[in-house]
């Protein structure tokens, strides 16, 4: 694009004839010319851009299409500066310092989210899969009471790298499946979203877009599990870009050397998809309500006329944050039993060693020999009984209870900054 602007523009001395007759008459003396057609060889007027006109202190400019508001030719211009005599300088600083205020705090309260999801919550998650795979526990860990003395026994024999093991690895998955998620759609005619005007064709192109991202990320996903739950004390130095390797070699069968009940990836392919196709439909189903109900809560306060500044700028981030809160904990209790099933599975005859979560030191090699998820589904309900599907739940009530410490306690500091700022 060319600039739209004469070959000796020098940024202070241009002035338009229109603008110097109406816009500056009150506010500059207008600089003097010998003659208006001298300078029309070079003086451009700039092209008038729809919706914008010119702007004094705390004002916004006026939508695409939207009539701009006629000023007075004549009287004094208004001093544009905070330190001026106009009353509205003051306002205008602190109207944009509020909303600048309100960005970097709305950023933040996302930031803590994603922070306490990927990284406070990594030893939960940790804990959480040693337990569903280790078929040898007695103690079941149902509570976070035992939870919280297992992972201080964990991290006083082997040091708070056992605790954040594998974290590496689950960055690359997710980046692995968004990355996929994204060719599939541009190279399919499967819909990423869905409109509002969905149909049922719509759905099913778009749960089918799901399924085949999680069979790209699956090998990933398995290699990734191992990283998580292979015990410390006999794990080697790996790098970051371990998990991709390994996942390759899952897929074109090299690599460590596996056993033969190394369950093949066809095997897997469809508990690894209901499983993603499902904590998708619930969790976007949940999300969907709560915000319906959380946006209605705040219609009627609204209408009411109660509500406070500082509420109306909580109301414009924290419905959005406690409905993904809400979708991802129904999401990961329902289906914690076939997330159980599925990590056992995919850990089968991969040589893997995991922590005794029983003692909190000692290792356990895993020897299962499930012939696929029927088999593991009878087998831990005849020798386990049904609580050994929820082997390890007292790690989720720990995740999440951290995860709404951490949500209310951004909402606190939120609220103080803006009542200081209001």
């Amino acid at each position: 694009m060319h600039p739209r602007r004469p070959d000796g523009f020098d940024g202070l001395g241009y002035r338009g004839g229109a603008r110097d007759e109406q816009g500056f008459s009150g506010a500059f003396p207008a600089r003097s010319f010998s003659s208006g057609s001298d300078l029309s060889h070079w003086v451009t007027t700039p092209p008038d851009i729809p919706g914008s006109r010119n702007l004094h202190w705390g004002e916004k400019s006026p939508p695409y299409g939207a009539p701009a508001p006629s000023t007075p030719l004549e009287g004094p211009a208004e001093e544009p500066f905070p330190g001026g005599s106009s009353s509205g300088g003051g306002g205008g600083v602190q109207g944009q310092s509020s909303e600048q205020l309100n960005r970097f705090a709305g950023f933040g309260i996302g930031l803590a989210s994603l922070f306490t999801e990927n990284v406070l919550a990594h030893p939960c998650i940790v804990l959480r899969r040693q337990c569903q795979v280790n078929y040898h526990a007695r103690h079941y860990h149902l509570t976070p009471f035992t939870v919280i003395n297992i992972m201080y026994s964990f991290n006083k024999t082997q040091g708070p790298r056992a605790l954040w093991k594998g974290m590496g690895s689950t960055f690359i998955v997710q980046g692995v499946t968004l990355g996929a998620e994204g060719i599939i759609s541009e190279f399919t005619p499967l819909p990423r979203e869905i409109s509002h005007k969905w149909n049922p064709k719509q759905i099913g192109e778009h749960l089918l877009l799901k399924s085949l991202t999680y069979m790209v990320a699956m090998p990933f996903y398995s290699a990734s599990l191992i990283e998580t739950v292979q015990s410390e004390i006999i794990r080697d130095n790996t790098g970051i870009l371990e998990c991709v390797k390994e996942g390759i070699g899952r897929v074109m069968g090299l690599g460590v050397p596996h056993s033969k009940r190394l369950l093949p990836l066809l095997s897997l392919i469809f508990p690894t998809v209901l499983h993603g196709v499902l904590h998708y439909i619930i969790s976007s189903a949940i999300q969907k309500f709560v915000l319906l109900i959380l946006k209605r809560k705040t219609y009627s306060s609204h209408l009411a006329e109660s509500t406070s500044p500082v509420q109306s700028m909580l109301d414009a981030y924290f419905p959005e944050l406690i409905a993904n809160f809400a979708a991802s904990l129904c999401s990961d209790v329902i289906l914690y039993p076939l997330e159980t099933v599925l990590h056992r599975l995919h850990i089968q005859g991969t040589r893997t060693i995991i922590d005794n979560t029983d003692l909190g030191y000692e290792v356990l090699p895993i020897n299962t020999q499930y012939e696929g998820m029927r088999d593991c589904i009878n087998t831990i309900r005849q020798e386990e009984g049904m609580l050994g599907f929820y082997k390890g739940f007292g790690a989720v009530i720990i995740q999440y209870t951290l995860h709404a410490a951490v949500l209310q306690i951004t909402k606190i500091i939120y609220s103080t900054l803006l009542q200081n700022s209001v």
